[in-house]
């Protein structure tokens, strides 16, 4: 799809294609040398980009908010924002705690990617146990790991019916011939697993025949008192599914909608963790020009109602030390456990979106 639309002009590009190549993280390389590591990201004008923090800032200072801008005045410690020409959309800044932050970062790379939850890896290796524990311990993922007979041969290997993919040492390995897979790369390579109701991404709806828990009830009881502000008074919110989505250099997730819930007017409530991004929201169509906007690890973003209709989707995320903006955590994942989870959140972002399907 990129690369058809790469060869296009601008000018037959939809407006919400053209905002993401205007952000998308390119590079300039260094054409003198033939190190291709050399390279820096190429400028990127912000100054369009909406940024809830500031606009947070100048509301307590003097009350004063751009034009387009209103404020929800509620029972929630920081100002709930929306947006006059966007029914539905809330932005919550700050809205997670420091503590609670770093709770979920080490959820999401510990407990939800745990079957049954499934991930992106399912299609591949099936369900993996254990995945940042084994990534931690430099372990390699081992199709069929059982010794080899001296009569089989690699075509035997592959067409055994008893395959599956298992955790173990390199040292394991010596007297073994089998495919294998980093723990690391693999935990690199995790893009999304999905808690509650699981998701089936090849037929674009929830299959509740799938194997699941429910969410947890921490983050249940979160996100129900997040989504207040989008809903009228008496209605709750009932979570019966999430999916998280975890970015790192480079990554995007390209312009969408997310439709396949039954209650359109029940919102989505969105949680950001770690790197700083830019999120694009657009209008009913692709030709309608998208608002950027900052999200920042903390934030609290809630779709319902007209702005579920709304195509939307995340261009860029900022890894490098300057602009990712993950002081808070690095200040407090600071104890031996947390290094890992501190190395890896420090060039990622992760996104919880919390979902009642019925």
């Amino acid at each position: 799809m990129y690369g058809t639309e790469n060869n296009r002009d601008d000018s037959e590009r939809t407006a919400f294609r053209r905002a993401e190549k205007k952000y998308k993280l390119y590079y300039d390389y260094n054409a003198s040398s033939k190190n291709k590591k050399k390279k820096q990201p190429k400028p990127v004008d912000l100054a369009e980009v909406l940024d809830f923090r500031s606009i947070l800032e100048c509301y307590h200072q003097n009350a004063v908010l751009p034009s387009g801008v209103i404020v929800l005045h509620d029972k929630f410690t920081s100002p709930v924002f929306a947006l006059q020409n966007r029914p539905g959309f809330y932005f919550i800044p700050g809205a997670l705690s420091i503590e609670k932050q770093c709770s979920l970062i080490r959820e999401s790379l510990t407990d939800f990617p745990q079957p049954p939850n499934r991930t992106n890896h399912n299609a591949l290796y099936g369900p993996i146990q254990d995945l940042f524990v084994a990534a931690k311990e430099g372990k390699l993922l081992v199709e069929d790991n059982s010794p080899i007979t001296s009569s089989e041969t690699y075509a035997d290997i592959d067409h055994r019916d008893d395959k599956e993919w298992k955790f173990t040492t390199e040292k394991d390995m010596s007297l073994r011939k089998c495919r294998t897979v980093s723990a690391s790369v693999l935990l690199r390579k995790l893009r999304w697993s999905t808690l509650g109701l699981q998701f089936d991404w090849s037929k674009r709806n929830y299959d509740v025949s799938l194997p699941h828990n429910k969410i947890p009830e921490a983050l249940c009881e979160l996100s129900k008192q997040l989504a207040k502000p989008a809903l009228p008074g008496g209605v709750e919110f009932r979570p019966d599914a999430a999916i998280v989505n975890y970015f790192g250099l480079g990554d995007t997730l390209g312009g969408h909608l997310d439709d396949m819930e039954a209650d359109w007017s029940k919102p989505i409530v969105s949680l950001s963790l770690g790197c700083k991004a830019i999120f694009l929201l657009g209008g009913k169509s692709r030709e309608d020009t998208p608002l950027a906007m900052f999200l920042r690890s903390g934030d609290a973003v809630l779709m319902a109602g007209d702005a579920r209709e709304c195509f939307h989707g995340v261009p860029r995320i900022f890894t490098d030390k300057e602009n990712a903006e993950i002081g808070h955590l690095e200040t407090r994942l600071t104890h031996e456990d947390d290094i890992c989870f501190l190395k890896y959140i420090q060039t990622s972002r992760i996104n919880i979106n919390i979902r009642q399907v019925f």
